[in-house]
């Protein structure tokens, strides 16, 4: 089963509860929550989450590392055979970094070539508009997919150009997995903003600002990770150059420029049934598409035992 949605939408709440229910096991398809230390920024599930239910996938490369899209699908495409040969555990993909979520459900066929840091440095330096001249004359029908403003995509195709000798786009491809999936989507309108911001202003309570102060004290205020989404902005603000309540109207935009961007994403994905995150049924709706979905679900009873509902009492006159 795969739930997905824009940040703060709600998504590993709903997971969980339905992982409680099914035998489920979290697989997380969040790119930055795969690294250790990263915590409070990237809304990892908390202790007690991962007490209630098994969660993979977080924690699980340093900070100074990097993880590929690659390295991703190998070890989850690894836990989910180990999953499906264990004791009938049902695998939730749940996360917001679409890319992680298509090398599984679609099974990308992705060029296994590191990152080539001196490579990107020296690219980098040319200037967006150069590089894609460049991705222009050496894969025309990369450019097709690739915007002329997408600098990562851009560096990573001239990357892999430089490095094998091959277009990336002869590279690339499907290979969708043998077994069936669900998609759930959740999302919740025009409140989407006010739940930013309030998960903004919850991760300063719980120590963001002094996450990111021991983060550049242990590795330094160069760290790739530390230029991501909410990092960026309380790493200005321990500089001096803004004002903490700054860092937080910025985090909050930038959250929700992304979160616009992930829409997007997962809007083009036609398989995703879409569920309003507000709606108090939520739960209940969500069940019995799944029930239409899975068709294994059982007697009213047995959902309702799932789901957490007390038995009704006996009738005395029945």
């Amino acid at each position: 089963m795969i739930v997905v949605g824009p940040t703060a939408s709600g998504k590993s709440g709903l997971a969980l509860q339905l992982a409680q229910r099914l035998n489920g096991v979290i697989l997380g398809a969040d790119s930055r929550q795969v690294y250790k230390e990263f915590d409070i920024g990237t809304a990892k599930p908390s202790k007690a989450d991962q007490d209630l239910v098994p969660h993979y996938l977080i924690d699980i490369c340093k900070p100074t590392a990097t993880l590929t899209v690659a390295d991703y699908q190998g070890e989850a495409q690894r836990l989910i055979c180990d999953i499906h040969r264990g004791q009938g555990q049902m695998p939730f993909l749940v996360g917001g970094t679409g890319l992680y979520v298509n090398a599984i459900a679609k099974g990308l066929i992705i060029p296994k070539v590191a990152p080539q840091e001196t490579l990107r440095q020296q690219l980098g330096t040319l200037g967006q508009p150069q590089c894609y001249a460049f991705l222009q004359q050496v894969d025309p029908a990369a450019t097709q997919r690739i915007h002329p403003n997408d600098a990562v995509r851009t560096l990573r195709a001239l990357e892999v150009y430089y490095a094998t000798g091959q277009p990336i786009s002869d590279q690339q491809g499907e290979n969708p997995p043998n077994y069936s999936m669900v998609y759930i989507g959740l999302d919740c309108g025009e409140d989407l903003r006010q739940r930013i911001e309030r998960r903004t202003h919850q991760m300063i309570d719980a120590g963001f600002v002094d996450e990111v102060e021991r983060l550049i004290n242990r590795y330094g205020g160069d760290l790739s990770l530390l230029n991501t989404l909410g990092y960026a902005e309380i790493k200005q603000y321990l500089a001096g150059d803004i004002t903490l309540a700054e860092a937080i109207m910025l985090t909050v935009r930038h959250t929700q420029q992304f979160a616009k961007r992930q829409r997007t994403w997962f809007r083009k994905e036609r398989a995703i049934e879409w569920f309003d995150s507000n709606d108090p049924e939520l739960i209940g709706k969500v069940w019995g598409y799944l029930q239409g979905e899975l068709g294994f679900l059982g007697s009213e009873r047995e959902q309702n035992r799932l789901l957490g509902v007390p038995p009704s009492s006996p009738n005395p006159h029945g």
